[in-house]
């Protein structure tokens, strides 16, 4: 079967962004995002900026949020759409989703 150049789908992008909103953005990452810099180690990647509990933390969120969101997709689309409207508040001026992902 031939490769499919993916392509960008505006709808598909909204979902995509208002899922990452409302699983990651609004979550526990935003505490640690909202917190001082490090001036020791600002900006070198060599060191670690999230603490195996955070991310923890940050992942067990997340899944937990785009589960909820999978399951209202299936068994209350008309409620997913309207969570989704609401997910796209914070993402009117995110960058759109690169589609030349190999």
């Amino acid at each position: 079967m031939p490769k499919r150049k993916m392509t960008l789908d505006p709808q598909l992008a909204a979902e995509a962004k208002s899922i990452v909103a409302l699983a990651f953005r609004n979550g526990p990452i935003e505490d640690i995002h909202a917190g001082k810099d490090c001036p020791p180690c600002s900006g070198k990647p060599e060191y670690s900026h999230i603490t195996q509990t955070e991310m923890k933390k940050i992942v067990k969120k997340a899944v937990d949020a785009v589960y909820k969101l999978l399951w209202l997709k299936q068994n209350d689309p008309e409620k997913y759409e309207m969570t989704l409207a609401f997910g796209n508040r914070y993402t009117r001026f995110w960058d759109e989703p690169k589609t030349d992902v190999g």
